[in-house]
């Protein structure tokens, strides 16, 4: 486990949403612990860093709540990366593979800002890789890829050079 001290916060739940699977549950870090793990991730990039971000894209849903605290905190807006079907004006799409299953994303026309992609936590990369593939599409420019958890055990992601900064890591 990750010598983060938030890390203590978040449970494992065993056999969730299915036999053989660990489910890292962060509902009990958020509760009670919320406003510090915005300033862990928010320390993830440097202040020259934020200066140059222009927005931040969150992978539904999870992702949402953290890139909007976080576009809330360095006042740059808020990019919202959807499952299909509850985004209106859609201009791109891309389905992907799980460490589960499949799924798919959808994004609005971009405009060539600067983003960083956020979400809650990195498996095996299929949708932060996903993410990257369709901002790039849709017309934007990655400059970081961030997560709360990333559970280096089951990836050694990284998109363009880009690695994905983690405020916790899992190493089993």
């Amino acid at each position: 486990m990750s010598a983060h001290p938030l890390a203590q916060y978040i449970s494992s739940v065993e056999d969730f949403p299915k036999p053989g699977i660990v489910f890292r549950d962060i509902s009990p870090l958020l509760k009670h612990h919320f406003a510090q793990t915005i300033d862990a991730l928010s320390a993830l990039f440097s202040d020259e860093e934020w200066q140059q971000i222009d927005h931040i894209a969150g992978i539904e849903s999870r992702g949402f709540v953290f890139a909007s605290a976080l576009a809330y905190k360095h006042n740059k807006g808020f990019i919202k990366i959807r499952k299909p079907g509850k985004l209106p004006d859609v201009y791109a799409s891309i389905e992907y593979g799980l460490e589960y299953g499949r799924d798919k994303l959808e994004m609005q026309k971009g405009c060539g800002a600067n983003i960083i992609l956020l979400d809650d936590l990195i498996a095996t990369g299929g949708s932060m890789g996903a993410a990257c593939q369709l901002s790039q599409q849709v017309g934007y420019n990655i400059i970081g890829l961030a997560c709360l958890v990333d559970l280096a055990a089951l990836n050694s992601f990284e998109y363009q050079g880009m690695k994905v900064r983690s405020v916790i890591q899992y190493h089993d």
